[in-house]
Formats: C-alpha cells, structure tokens, sequence
C-alpha cells in the first residue's frame, strides 16, 4: 500500500481518450463525406433530387439502427479491443467502396465515361434509370459503412466506463464526443477541396484509409486497465474506485461483473428513458450533419467548395466544437462542488442543455439578413446537442454494469438511428414536395422549400426538452440496476 500511496500515478487513460476522439472523428469525416459531395459532385452525374438523397441518408440511418441492435451485444460478446477492430475495418471498408459506385453505375448501364451520365436530359427515362441504379449502389455501400459505424459509439462508451470513475465519465464522454464535431469540422475544409482537385472518389478513397491507420495505434495500447501494461496501480486504483475492487493488490483476482440478459434489458425504466432521449435527439443532430451543406446550396447559393459555403460549415462545427467540451465538466461541477449523486447532476446539466436547440427557431427568420446568422444560430444548437450527447451516454453508466454498457448503447443508438430515418427521408420527401408547391405551401411567413425547412427547424428546437421530460418521468431518481 506503501507504494502505490508513493508511485506517481500514470495517466494512460487520457491515451485511450484520445484513441477514442480520433476513431470518432474519422467515423464522422466518413459519414459526412457524401452530404458534402452529392449536391455539387454526384447529383449532376447521377440526376439526384432531394428525395433521392434522403432515401439514401433515412435507409442508411435505418441500417445504422438495425445494426446498433447487435452492435452493442456484439461488442460486450467480443470485447472492448477485438470489437473496436472490427468494427472500423467494417466501416472503412465501406468508406472507400463508395468510390466505385460511378464506374459501376457506368458499366451496368452501358456508357462509356461518367460524363456521358452528366450528359443525359435531366428528367427522361435514361435519367431516371441513372438516378435509381446509383442510389441502389450507394444504398449497398452505406449498409457496409452502417454496420461498421454502429460499433463505434458500443466501443468508446464501454472503454470509457472500463477507464474512467464516474465522475469523470461524462468529461471524458464529452471529450471523445466531440470528435463527432471535429470530424464535421475538418470534413468541409478538406473533403470538398478534395473532391474539386482529384474527383470526389478520391475523398471517399483518402478519408477511409485513415481507419486503417488507427487500427495500428488500437492494437497497441488498448488492453483493460487490470491487464494494460502503461497502466500503474496507483492509475488503477483511481479508475475503479467507485467498485470495491479498487484496493485488490492481485490483478488477475478482478472478477468480471454478471451481463444481464438481452431481452431483460427491456424490462427496466432505466433502458425506455435512455432510448427515448436516443430516439427524439440523435436525428436532428444527423439531420444538420446530412442537409446543413445542402441547406446553405440551396437557400443561399453557396456550394460546399466555395470559399463561403466552406467558412459557413466550417464555423457551424467550429461553435459545436469550441462549446460542446465544456457539456462534461458541468455535471462534474454539480457533483463536486454541490454534492448530487452523478445522475441527479447529469439530468439537471442536460435539462440546460435542452435550452440550446430552441435558438434554432430563428435560424431560418434571421437568415433573411445573412447567412451567417443560420450558421452561428445551428452552431449552437449542434453545440447544445453534443453536450446533451456526452451526458446521456453516460447515465448508461451510472445506471448498468460495465458488463451490459456495450448492449444498451447498441440498443439506444438503434433507437436514435430510427428517429434519424425519420428526420432524413421525411425531409427529403418533405423539400421534394414544398419545392413543387411553391407559394402554395407556407409555414410562419415562408413559402415553398424554405417553409419546409422552417418546419424542420421548429421540431428540432423543441425535441430536446420534449425528451428529457420523458427520461425524467421515467426515471425520476438516480437507481442503478444490478444483474443478478
């Protein structure tokens, strides 16, 4: 005891937390690749609509669900390090398939180069067959990249939970969440400039080799903190100190907890709160990462490799970003320096979080007047979501044992890709149709396309708040759930 009180404590968790944040940004950049390529790049080579892209975009945030309903039990099954591997293999694979989606689409309909599909008469029945082929093409590869990316946010969460005391969890869940928000940030500074120099297959080629490169650094330093050779006892002693196996001076004597049964998950309030705040809030966050690019397009003109529709999207994540860390050091605020248990402290800190996204009703009004406006007012909402985020992913945490951390973040990231479909095909429909309408469809002094995208809005500013009244009905008072 001695020594442990004497040694200086390592600090290798941070390490995991930054293998983490970059596995999360590379996830992002390559979900994000094609809402900033098929507007300006791919719809005019394959005659896309809207509603095209939102088929593509609500299937692949069906797939994404269905995915996350095995993902998490898979990962608890193969484990922290295993699962992770495999799961980014998965996702980076289906990454860089994408850029063959052209050269097939060319080939089964018999053309001689992409720019002869350029070429069709918008609207004619070779149009239209360019458009369908090439969405079933892009649909096949977003599957890959679904299934893949649903293991992500299993993995993270149970390595942060295997890492980290609880009260610390959730600013670690913030930092490596905010990966999501640096992979939105540094994708419209690189990926459209990418797209414009060598062809936008080559964005999808580039961004997903980076996976492969973080593969390497996993399998180097990721081992759990009892086996993990960087970690010291004294480190070790920090990260469980909320289990009474914080003082055990025999490593391989660390019993693992029981799992909890698949389908007995569904029996506790705790799963319906955390899937419920899953299901409201995770498609409006996806909804402006697939159509924000498109939305400053079509609403103001600037496309995703102009100098401003560059500065527009990067200011937008660059808000999320700078905001959204700070989203774990309240509730640990609240914690230490006003004594609530982590869950009382969590949900007080998200209820201040929820208020964010109101300001998203007057992106649209204020855009009248500048563009800039949307971008700054969105920023902050997508700020406001990814400290919620960070906090809700931790209350799995506080409430179920490492040991089922894995399947319950599979089932309430299911349950967020499901609001996600929602959002994104409907709004595609949803645009394709107001567009068609034009003055005959208004909605609180817009008309046409920018009505619908004022309806939109007003549904994201509120789901929040609508969210976490139900998760605090739910589950009104912090109560762990023990396996048994």
């Amino acid at each position: 005891m001695n020594a442990v009180k004497t040694t200086k404590m390592s600090n290798w968790r941070w390490v995991i937390c930054a293998l983490l944040f970059l596995a999360t940004t590379v996830n992002y950049m390559d979900r994000q690749v094609l809402s900033l390529t098929w507007k300006d790049f791919i719809a005019p080579e394959f005659h896309w609509t809207d509603a095209d892209y939102g088929t593509i975009t609500g299937l692949f945030s069906l797939f994404y669900a269905i995915a996350n309903l095995f993902a998490g039990k898979f990962i608890d099954f193969m484990g922290t390090k295993k699962g992770y591997l495999i799961a980014i293999f998965v996702w980076s694979t289906g990454a860089v398939l994408h850029a063959g989606c052209g050269w097939a689409a060319m080939t089964i309909e018999g053309y001689d180069s992409i720019e002869a599909l350029r070429l069709v008469q918008a609207g004619s029945d070779a149009a239209v067959a360019i458009a369908t082929i090439s969405v079933w093409l892009f649909l096949s590869c977003r599957l890959v990249l679904a299934v893949g990316e649903a293991g992500n946010f299993p993995s993270a969460i149970k390595a942060t939970a295997e890492y980290f005391p609880a009260k610390d969890r959730a600013f670690a869940t913030s930092i490596f969440n905010s990966g999501a928000s640096v992979g939105a940030l540094a994708a419209p500074a690189t990926i459209p400039l990418l797209a414009r120099a060598w062809g936008w297959e080559m964005a999808f080629i580039i961004i997903g080799v980076l996976g492969y490169v973080w593969m390497a650094l996993w399998i180097w330093a990721y081992d759990k903190p009892s086996k993990n050779k960087f970690v010291n006892q004294a480190e070790l002693n920090y990260i469980e100190q909320d289990t009474d196996i914080a003082n055990v001076q025999d490593r391989n004597a660390v019993k693992e907890e029981k799992t909890i049964p698949f389908f007995q998950c569904f029996g506790y309030k705790q799963t319906w709160s955390f899937l419920v705040g899953k299901f409201m809030t995770d498609g409006v966050w996806w909804f402006f990462l697939f159509w924000a690019p498109a939305y400053f397009s079509d609403q103001y003109g600037y496309t995703s490799d102009s100098g401003m529709g560059i500065a527009l999207i990067f200011t937008l994540y660059f808000i999320v970003t700078i905001l959204s860390i700070g989203g774990g050091y309240l509730p640990k605020y609240f914690v230490e320096k006003k004594g609530m248990n982590p869950y009382l402290g969590r949900m007080r800190a998200m209820f201040i979080f929820a208020c964010f996204p109101v300001l998203g009703l007057f992106a649209q009004p204020l855009g009248a007047y500048s563009a800039w406006w949307p971008a700054i007012l969105i920023g902050l909402l997508g700020a406001g979501h990814q400290a919620w985020s960070a906090n809700l992913f931790s209350t799995v945490g506080d409430m179920f044992p490492k040991s089922t951390i894995g399947t319950l973040v599979g089932l309430g990231t299911m349950a967020g890709g499901f609001g996600s479909m929602a959002i994104n095909m409907g709004s595609g429909q949803f645009f394709t149709w107001a567009a068609e309408q034009g003055a005959a469809f208004s909605f609180f002094g817009f008309e046409g396309k920018p009505a619908a995208y004022m309806v939109v809005f007003c549904f994201c500013a509120v789901a929040y708040l609508i969210g976490w009244c139900i998760m605090k009905a739910l589950v009104p008072k912090y109560k762990p759930v023990i396996a048994e």
